[in-house]
């Protein structure tokens, strides 16, 4: 039962090993003037540094990249590109190293930076409450069964010698007892990470964007995100074309530059092919959390459905 669950693994929320970090070279670099980190286009010498306004929080291989690039394109926001993990592990260099890892805004601008591992961090919704308990959050949700194949299967990217996916899923293969406190399969618990952020922030103050509709409906998502900014609707469909070798949507430069942005190649690798009885576990697992899930933020993501189609 999800409740049984939730009280064995409400312990301590664990930092995923292999999630990338971001050095302090290459945040002093992101903060810097002209660095490509710093914004959309280059970061001005003019304005100033200021702590951001909204965060992408998570969730990790959701869509979170995709999401900031997009809304890197709107002239009012200014982004750090690389993932300053402030809240989770930096949090002891204090509020100065932070703002300073931001770029700079004009007045009207919205500071912004993403960092994934936030959504599943005990003390992250405390500690951003305690900056400004206005900051807008933004949760990119993906079906967790996906997530948690496309979150294994960068580890495996970096780490070839690893057990595999029905190896590390479950406690107890025989009894299908699925291992959650695996975090590839924890994080997608969205349900009980919510709990924490909800203690602190309002549901008004968090946006759930789909990271399925990010990539079926790119300029759907983003109307969605810019109004929750209190933006005006720059990022729409023409800034968007959909790649058919990547399998999903590509951020088209402005009219005076030459190529369009796709994600990098660590974005849309193939995945390992799963026991399809694996994957029928993990769906009932998730079931429970995902409906919860549902009825806690009032919005139905149908991934339940999107498995029964296939």
């Amino acid at each position: 039962a999800p409740g049984e669950v939730i009280t064995a693994q409400s312990g301590a929320f664990e930092r995923d090993p292999q999630e990338s970090s971001t050095t302090d070279e290459e945040l002093s670099r992101a903060g810097s003037p002209g660095s490509r980190g710093g914004s959309s286009s280059t970061t001005p010498d003019y304005g100033e540094k200021r702590l951001p306004q909204a965060l992408i929080i998570g969730v990790k291989k959701g869509g979170t990249r995709a999401l900031l690039e997009a809304i890197r394109a709107h002239p009012d926001v200014r982004a750090v590109g690389t993932e300053p993990h402030f809240f989770d592990r930096n949090y002891e260099k204090g509020l100065e190293w932070y703002r300073n890892v931001m770029p700079k805004t004009l007045e009207g601008q919205i500071t912004m930076e993403k960092t994934p591992s936030y959504f599943v961090t005990k003390e992250a919704p405390r500690r951003i409450h305690n900056m400004a308990k206005d900051t807008k959050l933004i949760v990119v949700v993906r079906n967790p069964v996906t997530r948690a194949i496309s979150d294994y299967t960068q580890t495996l990217s970096k780490k070839p010698e690893i057990p595999t996916f029905e190896v590390l899923a479950f406690k107890n293969r025989t009894l299908g007892l699925i291992d959650a406190s695996w975090s590839a399969i924890r994080i997608g618990i969205y349900a009980l990470h919510l709990e924490n952020w909800l203690q602190y922030f309002p549901l008004s103050q968090i946006l759930f964007v789909s990271g399925e509709r990010l990539i079926t409906d790119p300029a759907g998502e983003m109307a969605k995100v810019q109004d929750f900014l209190g933006l005006k609707r720059i990022v729409t469909e023409k800034h968007f074309y959909f790649n058919k070798t990547k399998g999903f949507p590509c951020l088209k430069k402005p009219e005076d530059s030459s190529a369009p942005r796709c994600l990098g190649k660590s974005k849309g690798r193939t995945h390992p092919k799963i026991d399809p009885d694996v994957i029928h576990r993990l769906r009932k697992f998730y079931k429970p959390f995902n409906v919860m899930f549902y009825q806690m933020t009032g919005q139905d993501f149908q991934w339940e459905q999107e498995e029964s189609d296939k």
